[in-house]
């Protein structure tokens, strides 16, 4: 099962992109074996709207424009379910051996997700109560995806 982290914005040049590449590339390195890969990123734009409502519809719209068909689609937001690593793994599991051929992450902008965007959505997804900048959950999904990849090839990575 492929999949793809659709997020809003675009990750500058930095430390940030630099950890994000590192585990993207180490997820996809091992995730051949365990049949998740590859992982991909697609960014959209950010709205220049003024109202944070036309901001939050416009880029909604941009993400549905970019999901592939017959993709699970998992929205990120702290109002979601907060899984274990183990939990999220044996998720990506099932969608992957129940014949999903992709799972799609959605990470809202500056202003979060519209309820457009996680409406349908296979999953909602939350790393905490707390409020992260986007660029951050990029960081922590890319983090949880190589987690999950190591939990299924029974790597010792993750130690929990």
């Amino acid at each position: 099962m492929r999949l793809l982290i659709a997020a809003v914005g675009r990750l500058k040049t930095g430390p940030e992109r630099v950890l994000i590449e590192r585990y993207l590339e180490r997820a996809n390195a091992a995730g051949r074996a365990v049949g998740l890969a590859p992982v991909n990123v697609i960014e959209v734009a950010e709205s220049s709207a003024r109202r944070p409502a036309d901001r939050l519809a416009e880029e909604a719209s941009a993400l549905k424009a970019a999901l592939p068909k017959g993709a699970r689609r998992i929205a990120l937001d702290s109002r979601g379910r907060n899984l274990t690593s183990e939990e999220f793994a044996a998720r990506l599991a099932a969608w992957r051996d129940g014949g999903a051929p992709v799972a799609v992450f959605l990470i809202g902008g500056a202003d979060g997700l519209a309820g457009a965007a996680s409406t349908g959505s296979d999953l909602v997804l939350s790393f905490g109560s707390a409020t992260f900048p986007h660029q951050i959950v990029r960081i922590l999904l890319a983090e949880q995806i190589y987690r999950a990849v190591t939990i299924l090839s029974g790597h010792p990575y993750h130690r929990g």
